[in-house]
């Protein structure tokens, strides 16, 4: 049975009804722009350079103006000269348009009719859009057949992705870019950038994390930068990836307080709007952290109610403080690189967004179905994000776990080599920066007291208790080496060292 014959009576004569009043709609186009733009080619080819990277020939309407279009291009793209005398041999043949009007003869009446090359460029983007709304209608239309007569073995979930990818592949395409830029505007640019470092307190270029040796060696967080925060279980990235985040949203808060006259998109303002992709933990238990790390509360006391009334009022007072604070979380699991997209620009759209954070990388899905090939669906993955740091111009952290060739080595500090999945990953991220924690080895393999190892150990535990490390193991833009941080486990609470705790640094 038919997804018609399924409806009730009523419901099919009022949609019948509702169905005859309503008009014939035909497809947007724009018929007189399509016209003009191809007699402005015909009378000067420098106006299909000026369409020629972004606009192709299916994004026309008429069928014969694609024709038209693609002969053009091709005869330009081969040094020759499109005018409806080198044209009419391609249309001599062709089925006339009416009886009293040829192909070829049409040609000329494009070339007399045509608009002036001025206007060619915003012709162009009338065509391409009106193409972008067809392919739209088209693709809703689909949606809509499919979930009436859908197959027993295409459940909702599969339409759903299969509309997100779609979309997300018209979105893709639909980027034509700005294409070249004068070396003068580039110049420009780059000075803008050193003037706002100067400014700035710090002298950073990009948006500070509040870690100084972090910032010190990076210049803060640079936009259109992907950064690939990677550990073992259990160094703590998720805590210093949470670190950072909670500090570039504060900051911004504290900015948009202390000045509220000046706009809230300014970009004068420290700080950043941050997205939180938070893949593992609810968003329940990013908040818990975040609290534990503010009030100083170890976060299992918080967990299980272990705290009396004073520690009770300081956890309200700082939810209170921390209520303005500009961190938006989706806490959605296995979300894929068309909804994280799709997520991410609303949020730019809507708030503003200056910083995004993915915890962690390989539990995204990408195009590729999971089972295929996983390298290639990191790969993927990767690919997306870079390319999404780009678009909404803004950094992107994801963190990355490794594999266990690590606990192989006697010296376990990270290397490029132990990323799992490594090779997209390594060659997609500006700056890849590992956590590393020598205490959490050295506890497990404590021996027993009262020997003279015990009391080695013990040396070793002071030097290295409540430090960690983050080893800068890739940086296109800057000098790789380690800084190093404190680290106290109970609040999740990474922090700058006192000068005189800091040990040497290793410099690679």
């Amino acid at each position: 049975m038919n997804a018609t014959a399924r409806r009730q009576p009523a419901q099919t004569a009022a949609s019948a009804a509702s169905s005859e009043a309503l008009p014939f709609r035909a497809a947007p186009h724009n018929l007189e722009a399509e016209q003009a733009l191809l007699g402005a080619i015909l009378v000067n080819n420098e106006a299909h350079d000026r369409v020629a990277g972004f606009l192709e020939a299916q994004h026309f309407y008429d069928p014969l103006h694609q024709q038209i279009y693609e002969t053009a291009s091709r005869l330009i793209a081969s040094g020759k000269q499109a005018t409806p005398i080198t044209l009419k041999t391609f249309f001599e043949k062709a089925e006339p348009i009416d009886a009293g009007l040829t192909v070829p003869q049409y040609l000329g009446r494009l070339a007399a009719n045509a608009a002036t090359i001025i206007n060619a460029r915003d012709y162009g983007h009338t065509i391409r859009d009106l193409a972008t709304r067809r392919t739209l209608i088209l693709i809703g239309e689909d949606i809509v057949n499919a979930a009436y007569d859908t197959p027993v073995d295409f459940p909702p979930g599969e339409q759903i992705e299969e509309a997100e990818t779609r979309l997300f592949s018209l979105a893709e395409t639909d980027k034509f870019g700005q294409g070249f830029l004068g070396f003068n505007t580039a110049l420009t640019h780059a000075i803008e950038m050193a003037g706002n470092a100067y400014k700035r307190d710090g002298h950073l270029s990009g948006i500070a994390t509040r870690f100084t040796g972090l910032d010190s060696k990076m210049g803060g967080l640079q936009p259109s930068d992907l950064i690939i925060l990677a550990g073992r279980p259990s160094m703590g990235k998720t805590a210093l990836a949470t670190n950072i985040a909670f500090n570039v949203a504060r900051a911004r808060a504290d900015s948009w307080a202390a000045r509220p006259d000046v706009p809230p998109d300014d970009p004068s303002h420290d700080g950043a709007v941050v997205g939180f992709f938070s893949l593992e933990m609810s968003s329940e238990q990013l908040a818990t952290r975040i609290l534990s790390e503010q009030a100083g509360i170890p976060s299992e006391k918080i967990r299980r109610g272990m705290i009396n009334e004073d520690e009770f009022k300081e956890l309200v007072n700082v939810s209170q403080r921390m209520a303005s604070i500009p961190l938006y979380i989706d806490q959605t699991g296995g979300i894929s690189i068309p909804q994280l997209a799709a997520r991410a620009r609303r949020l730019k759209r809507q708030q503003g967004l200056g910083l995004l954070v993915i915890d962690y990388l390989q539990l995204m899905t990408g195009l590729s179905k999971r089972g295929d090939n996983r390298v290639q669906e990191v790969s993927e993955i990767t690919t997306g994000l870079k390319a999404l740091a780009k678009e909404l111009n803004v950094p992107v952290i994801a963190l990355s776990q490794l594999s266990r060739a690590v606990e192989q080595r006697d010296d376990k500090r990270p290397q490029l080599s132990d990323l799992r999945e490594s090779g997209s990953i390594e060659q997609d991220a500006d700056i890849v920066m590992f956590v590393f924690r020598e205490e959490y080895y050295l506890e497990r393999l404590k021996p027993q007291e009262g020997t003279i190892e015990f009391q080695d150990w013990m040396a070793k535990m002071q030097v290295v208790s409540g430090k960690a490390e983050v080893i800068i193991g890739k940086q296109r833009h800057g000098p790789i080496g380690t800084v190093q941080l404190q680290f106290d486990g109970s609040v999740t609470r990474f922090a700058d060292l006192a000068r005189e705790q800091y040990m040497p640094e290793r410099l690679e």
